[in-house]
């Protein structure tokens, strides 16, 4: 069975590769061919054909597989556990000798790693950061790419998790073409950009400025500033948007539910809340479920549209995510 490959004249294969990159649309497997004056640029399995084939002529071939890199697991003898955020690497390892071990092996391995980080305190504080100990390289910022978007991002500054990419991504899957879409605790922005670039009108609120400025800087990267308004504040306190919103994005597990009356006056008419939680394994749904009918009615109809667990929390925990429809 053949890969889908973008076949484009050879003068224009890199700026088309470089495009694709950018959306993270080009297969990590497989080597870019060259044949008859066209070059071929293997296409990731979760890549978007439908609008790729709208720009570029879209074939399917046989490329050749990509010489395996060596991988951090390669040099230590054992696969680690390592996340990878943009040119950076987060760890999270106890042992200060284990650690220094990983990131030496990280380092020397083929990823393109520019600094490796450790875990050194739990997410914190209002604006939901932590510490980290630098164990090579210098800069804490980097640009993550997430399906198609680039987001500019500081960990030592604001919050970012590349875990909740596939569920971000089926968020923002449901977005519609002129939508008014509210995330009430936006970060950089993983929501509110993707949301925007759907054809939907976007409001993203923070209440820390760094994340809110990071957000303005990714809304402008991605091309969808004219979509996307930026606020920096605690939500309870934003006017002007009663009533507006077709869908409510509120990942903030553990303390969403102190926010559900705001989130009730901002729900236009018919709206959809993405609601995110952290309970029991055992019962992970009813508490959410319960805090937002009592919050919503007698105002609005309540209509569970989906709920789904997002990743195990710890032990015997889950973070879950209700998709509830308000209806007036």
């Amino acid at each position: 069975m053949g890969v889908p490959c973008v076949r484009v004249p050879r003068e224009r294969g890199e700026a088309a590769r470089r495009r694709l990159a950018e959306r993270d649309a080009v297969a990590d497997g497989y080597e870019i061919g060259v044949e008859d004056g066209f070059l071929y640029v293997p296409l990731a399995p979760d890549a978007d054909l439908a609008a790729i084939g709208e720009r570029y002529e879209v074939v399917d071939r046989e490329p050749a597989a990509r010489a395996t890199q060596t991988l951090p697991g390669d040099l230590l003898g054992v696969e680690p556990s390592y996340e990878r955020l943009g040119d950076v690497a987060i760890v999270d390892e106890d042992d200060p000798e284990r650690a220094a071990e990983l990131a030496e092996a990280i380092v020397a391995s083929d990823l393109p790693i520019d600094t490796v980080l450790n875990r050194a305190s739990p997410v914190e504080g209002p604006h939901r950061v932590r510490e980290w100990d630098v164990l090579a390289g210098q800069d804490t910022e980097t640009v993550h790419r997430e399906y198609g978007c680039a987001f500019a991002v500081d960990v030592a500054e604001v919050y970012f998790s590349p875990r909740l990419a596939t569920d971000r991504r089926r968020v923002v899957g449901q977005v519609a073409d002129g939508e008014c879409v509210f995330d009430m605790f936006a970060g950089v922005g993983p929501f509110v950009v993707p949301a925007a670039e759907r054809g939907a009108d976007c409001v993203g609120v923070d209440l820390n400025g760094a994340a809110v400025e990071y957000l303005r800087r990714n809304a402008e990267r991605n091309g969808v500033a004219d979509r996307v308004t930026a606020i920096h504040g605690d939500v309870r306190d934003v006017t002007g948007y009663d009533n507006w919103a077709d869908r409510i994005v509120m990942n903030l597990p553990h303390t969403a539910a102190d926010f559900l009356d705001t989130a009730v006056r901002l729900a236009g008419d018919d709206c959809v809340v993405h609601y995110y939680d952290i309970q029991p394994d055992d019962d992970p749904y009813t508490a959410g479920e319960r805090a937002i009918r009592a919050a919503a009615e007698p105002a609005y109809a309540t209509a569970v549209q989906a709920r789904r667990t997002v990743r195990s929390y710890a032990p015997h925990e889950s973070n879950v995510r209700l998709d509830v429809r308000l209806t007036r």
